[in-house]
């Protein structure tokens, strides 16, 4: 019997990126639209949950029909409809999963419910081979996790954000820079341009931990400007971008390069909007230099931030393990990876 082609229409709207794309046999990208709120959102500092949810109605119609015009294909033609279940905005999140639900049941084809963080970790699956076990290290605005996998579908969270999450801290140490949302690109920048000499915390926690914490360093940039401020000092904004770049990235290439020791994987993998962050991507590869044997895999640019080619390749392994969404599912702004 010839192999047929399996074609996967993946929808992410788990937060303001209204998203679809059809991924072919889980690792082929045929089409990936993605619709950005930025503009929307950025006179407000951040994302606007009523405002996301309304740019959602209006665009995924739009964005839906370009990704299955672009992949020339007809609903006949595909095998599931993977949508993001959750983590997100409750809001966002009910769009895509309704437009999924609406399409699996006008055209009779399974749907398959997708974890947004289990997306980005299979974003790499688009361009490497996932070798296991593998670590992964994922960052982005809502998640700062450390994820070990022995196979595909298999998600054990070995550490975790106690409180803000990289991309969180990023954003607001931005504002208290004045600087434009989103914020972490900017300091990013800001950061290669200027000197890290100043002395902010890493928070280490107890030993041996793999959690993280970024409240007390975010606390730190605002006493260290409120003080300067109080003194009439001038603390340079690049020199402040650098110093806190350079405590974050130290603190997240320490963690993964030990528990990707300690775990003797094969493979690790960065992921989530946060791995679009040259200083870390740097330090990851600097670092990972000193055990050759680990290969470590950073996706490129287009696929750190939120997309719907992620949810097709993490949807594409889910389908092929029986999972299967019902009529009844609902965007859940609390799902458990590990429950994926």
């Amino acid at each position: 019997m010839a192999y047929k082609d399996e074609y996967i229409l993946a929808i992410e709207t788990s937060c303001d990126e209204t998203a679809a794309a059809v991924i072919k046999n889980g690792k082929e990208i045929v089409s990936n639209i993605v619709a950005s709120q930025i503009d929307s959102h950025k006179r407000f500092g951040g994302v606007v949950p009523e405002i996301a949810s309304r740019h959602h109605v209006e665009q995924i119609t739009a964005v839906l029909e370009e990704a299955m015009m672009e992949a020339k294909l007809t609903f006949k033609d595909l095998s599931a409809i993977a949508v993001t279940e959750g983590p997100g905005l409750v809001g966002a999140l009910l769009i895509g999963v309704n437009a999924a639900k609406a399409l699996a049941f006008a055209h009779g084809i399974p749907l398959v419910g997708v974890h947004h963080i289990a997306g980005h970790i299979y974003a790499n699956q688009l361009f490497a081979e996932m070798k296991f076990p593998l670590l992964s290290l994922v960052v982005s605005g809502g998640h700062t996790e450390l994820v070990y996998m022995k196979e595909h579908g298999s998600f054990e969270v070995i550490g975790e954000t106690l409180d803000d999450a990289a991309g969180e801290a990023y954003d607001k140490v931005a504002r208290t820079l004045s600087l434009p949302y989103p914020g972490g690109p900017h300091i990013d920048r800001l950061a290669h341009e200027g000197e890290a000499n100043l002395d902010l915390p890493r928070a280490w926690l107890e030993e041996g931990s793999y959690h993280f914490s970024f409240s007390g360093l975010k606390s730190a940039v605002i006493n260290t400007l409120h003080n300067a401020k109080q003194k009439g000092q001038v603390i340079e904004a690049r020199d402040l971008a650098a110093s806190f770049q350079a405590s974050v990235v130290e603190v997240l290439t320490e963690k993964t390069f030990r528990a990707a020791k300690e775990y003797k994987v094969e493979q690790v993998l960065l992921a989530g909007g946060v791995a679009a962050n040259k200083g870390l991507r740097s330090a990851l590869t600097e670092r990972f230099k000193e055990i050759p044997e680990v290969e470590l895999i950073i996706p490129p640019l287009s696929l750190c931030t939120d997309n719907a080619a992620m949810i097709g390749a993490a949807g594409h392994v889910l389908f092929n393990k029986g999972v299967r969404g019902r009529m009844d599912m609902n965007g859940n702004p609390g799902l458990e990876l590990e429950s994926n």
